[in-house]
């Protein structure tokens, strides 16, 4: 009996197997609506390391425009890359663009405070005093957009000095399992290191990073959104993990200021639409924008949404 069971077990992992591979090849076959030379580029401005009184350093990059200010703020595991079409979208319009990497993320060094809610929140505040934004608008993506949030509530002189609108883009503020069953299943894998090796996987990694995307998941995105998410450090970022599934701040929407737009793909399965209605529900002065067809990788794949949503609130 037992023999017959680790037969089963061996033929249901090689029908697993067998089955990544063909949902690989055929995720490959995909047209790009970017080319990987092209989404693999990092968004070109000056570089600059902001040091914070704790030791971190925080890597940012501006461009060389003097237009109306917008700010961007990534998501877990990624890097200030996720926004390069976005960005020349941005630069070519005009737009003075400025993107960070995330403390622990990137370039972005870990300092004395450590990984925490409070001390990456902190690190929004630096970057806007850093660069002296004025009436600039705040982007921010999953992740991103907790620590956004937290800033908001955190520092409200600060919004109000330098900020005239915020959007949320496939954002959640806690209760990260929720409505998540994805999340449930690889924040596990992210906590223990196999998710590195599922990302650096030539089977596998087809499958995770298709799983950020929505209907059309693309060659050349998941290509290298799995390269940043590999060389992430993430037993250092446990700490933001476990204050996504720890913390919420649903409760405290109505303390927002800031003309707020809220963007989410129908198809994010990372942060389901329920985060997303309630945030445009309680904000006081925010709209929803639903996206067809779209996943949680809605920085690569709804520039144009994005794009116009920025536009609404620095040109209303």
């Amino acid at each position: 009996m037992f023999l017959g069971l680790l037969i089963l077990i061996g033929l249901g992992a090689v029908g697993i197997h067998f089955a990544a591979t063909a949902n690989a090849r055929k995720i490959q076959a995909h047209e790009d609506p970017y080319p990987y030379e092209v989404i693999s580029k990092e968004p070109q401005g000056d570089e600059v390391f902001i040091e914070r009184e704790d030791g971190t350093r925080i890597r940012a990059v501006a461009s060389v425009d003097d237009g109306a200010m917008v700010v961007l703020a990534h998501g877990y595991g990624a890097t200030l890359i996720s926004w390069n079409i976005l960005w020349d979208r941005l630069v070519d319009a005009g737009y003075k663009v400025i993107a960070f990497d995330l403390r622990g993320h990137g370039k972005s060094t870990i300092g004395r405070d450590g990984i925490s809610s409070a001390s990456m929140a902190s690190d929004f505040k630096a970057v806007l005093d850093h660069f002296d934004v004025r009436d600039g608008v705040l982007l921010s993506h999953s992740t991103g957009g907790f620590l956004s949030c937290l800033f908001q509530l955190t520092y409200p002189e600060t919004v109000a000095e330098r900020l005239i609108g915020g959007v949320f883009a496939a954002s959640l503020l806690g209760d990260v399992n929720k409505g998540s069953p994805q999340n449930r299943l690889q924040i596990p894998l992210i906590k223990t290191g196999l998710m590195n090796r599922v990302a650096r996987s030539d089977v596998y990694g087809w499958s995770f990073g298709a799983s950020l995307f929505g209907d059309h998941p693309y060659p050349a995105g998941i290509k290298v959104f799995t390269e940043k998410f590999a060389q992430q450090p993430h037993k250092q970022l446990i700490p933001i993990l476990e204050a996504l599934a720890k913390e919420e701040y649903y409760s405290r929407l109505g303390e927002i200021t800031l003309p707020t737009v809220v963007v989410c793909g129908r198809e994010d399965k990372t942060t389901p639409p329920w985060h997303s209605e309630t945030m445009g529900k309680n904000i006081p002065n925010a709209r929803n924008v639903w996206v067809d067809g779209v996943g949680h990788a809605i920085n690569w794949e709804a520039v144009d949404v994005l794009f116009e949503a920025i536009e609404s609130l620095s040109k209303p």
